[in-house]
């Protein structure tokens, strides 16, 4: 039993084509964070399962794990699409591999160059650090979860905290499409930039709460 995991906040946007794409899952379970919009109301029409958390992600995944009913766990963002297939990826990794995690890979929505080099650069990252990000969708047992603490309640770098702590992760073949709006508005590469820089504060040892602050 799959059970996906989606924390959200003012996400109307997109949450419904997200839960779409998981038709295929055995649950559904979105945690929010204190949206103003419609989102709420988007993921009762999907008959997900509804939460309501402290707002960031930490805490809205961790709460999110706790309440599923399923042995697998798949924490995807809002913004998220998994490609048509995704399920039949995932099961098959579950009986290959029952105690490895998983991931899937990252593309961006969109027909601009730069986010043709954007997602060579998260290839890379993946490939030689062994680091994706929680916008290429996370696949963990409840056991290997419970094993390693789960997501701690951090502002900001939940999941490369915790992907940290799982070791090795494989890549599956099946696309986790993004919505590349976050990048429009801030600009391809200011954007990839300023990820890097917070990421290096962080593994300088900068507390998750000062990041946090710069970070928005």
């Amino acid at each position: 039993m799959i059970s996906a995991i989606i924390p959200t906040l003012n996400a109307e946007a997109h949450l419904g084509t997200c839960l779409d794409a998981l038709k295929d899952a055995d649950e559904l379970v979105v945690v929010d964070g204190g949206s103003r919009d419609y989102t709420v109301e988007v993921a009762a029409r999907r008959g997900a399962k509804l939460l309501c958390a402290a707002t960031g992600r930490g805490h809205q995944l961790s709460a999110g794990a706790e309440a599923a009913e399923g042995d697998w766990l798949l924490f995807l963002h809002a913004d998220t699409v998994l490609q048509e297939g995704w399920r039949e990826r995932a099961v098959a990794h579950i009986a290959a591999s029952p105690d490895m995690a998983a991931c899937f890979r990252f593309r961006l929505h969109s027909a601009a160059w730069q986010a043709r080099l954007i997602e060579r650069g998260v290839a890379a990252r993946v490939r030689m650090l062994r680091l994706p990000y929680g916008d290429q969708g996370l696949l963990i047992s409840r056991k290997q979860y419970g094993k390693v603490g789960g997501y701690k309640l951090l502002p900001l770098f939940e999941d490369v905290d915790l992907v940290r702590r799982l070791g090795r992760i494989r890549v599956l073949d099946a696309d986790a499409l993004t919505s590349p709006e976050r990048w429009q508005r801030d600009g391809w590469f200011r954007r990839s930039a300023g990820n890097l820089g917070l990421m290096a504060l962080y593994r300088l040892g900068v507390q998750p709460e000062r990041i946090a602050r710069l970070y928005r």
